[in-house]
């Protein structure tokens, strides 16, 4: 996957589509949910990888004016759109495999995903099992269609907490309820969420849990 693919299709700001279990399953359509903080986000994306607001706004054909908008947050653009911002900066690169093969050969219960669309990257043979999937079913999805309220919680509190101004935030720790969805399950237990960089910058998220002794 090249940095400038996109697994989506279609102008920004478009009207948003149904999506099929068999489009999700091969990740070739992202869940329309918005991302909280989403300008927040943005701007720690496009910084962490050296981009002027200038050069995104051309890749994404839009005016400087557009960009600034949004990272100021006085404008939020269309959880679609926000997906397809986002696509443009999905990054492959070789010097990547290893951490992905860290991840996925880990004995912890682990995986691997960018920031800030969270886009699955990668995810342990124990996460696996504790998904009830194979190994590689949902690289290339977005798992924030299938977080937890507390999780959803836990997302929103990062802007408060200065995560997405700081390049190497504090791990962030919280306990998340169990949910069951058609293609994933998530067991209740404890969350810990640490940022780590690609090799051109690119900020990831290497996400750790542990289920609850009741579970």
């Amino acid at each position: 996957m090249t940095k400038s693919t996109s697994w989506m299709s279609g102008r920004y700001g478009e009207s948003e589509d149904l999506v099929s279990d068999h489009q999700l399953s091969k990740g070739l359509v992202l869940e329309t949910r918005g991302y909280p903080a989403f300008g927040l986000r943005l701007k720690r994306l496009r910084r962490s990888i050296g981009l002027k607001q200038s050069a995104l706004a051309d890749r994404l054909q839009v005016n400087q004016t557009t960009v600034s908008r949004w990272e100021s947050g006085s404008q939020t653009p269309s959880p679609k759109t926000q997906q397809s911002v986002f696509s443009q900066f999905e990054s492959r690169k070789t010097e990547d495999e290893v951490l992905r093969r860290l991840v996925m050969n880990s004995k912890e219960c682990v995986h691997l995903v960018d920031e800030a669309s969270h886009k699955c990257l990668a995810y342990s043979a124990s996460r696996a099992q504790d998904w009830r999937t194979s190994q590689h079913a949902l690289l290339g999805v977005s798992l924030w269609q299938f977080a937890t309220d507390e999780i959803r919680l836990a997302e929103t509190e990062l802007a408060n907490e200065g995560w997405w101004e700081l390049h190497a935030p504090l791990p962030k720790a919280f306990i998340t309820s169990e949910a069951v969805h058609d293609r994933i399950r998530i067991w209740a237990g404890e969350i810990v969420w640490e940022r780590l960089y690609l090799s051109d910058g690119t900020p990831v998220r290497l996400v750790t849990s542990s289920r609850a002794a009741s579970a």
